[in-house]
């Protein structure tokens, strides 16, 4: 007997409903590097470079669409200091703050649950 591994079911929600709109908010906070760059950036300002050396694993490419999505949905502020070259930071806006203790608890948890979850996965994988 194998087990269901995926369903495909889809419900029609209008844009403007609120559980389409709700998703919309989890979909941008909840996906991986919004997730590690909002950590990173409740200690504090962070350069660019700093987040990019921080991340293991995320591109460029990715960290600029993530700053760009964050900072569009009001979460993060990027401030541009004219120098030469220009330094640019990233910071928490206070909404975005007020999202970092949730963050901070989601990783320690992930923290604490890693080998639990492998084993898990370890033994669904094997029935």
């Amino acid at each position: 007997m194998t087990r269901a591994r995926h369903t495909d079911v889809r419900e029609t929600v209008s844009e403007d409903h609120p559980t389409c709109q709700l998703r919309d908010i989890l979909d941008r906070v909840g996906d991986k590097w919004s997730v590690l760059v909002m950590n990173l950036l409740g200690g504090g300002p962070k350069r660019y470079s700093e987040l990019q050396r921080a991340i293991e694993g995320i591109s460029q490419r990715m960290l600029t669409l993530t700053l760009r999505s964050l900072e569009r949905d009001g979460l993060v502020e990027r401030t541009v200091t004219p120098t030469s070259p220009p330094r640019v930071d990233y910071a928490l806006t206070p909404v975005g703050q007020t999202l970092s203790a949730q963050v901070a608890g989601l990783i320690e948890w992930a923290e604490q649950h890693r080998a639990y979850v492998a084993a898990a996965r370890l033994y669904y994988d094997a029935s």
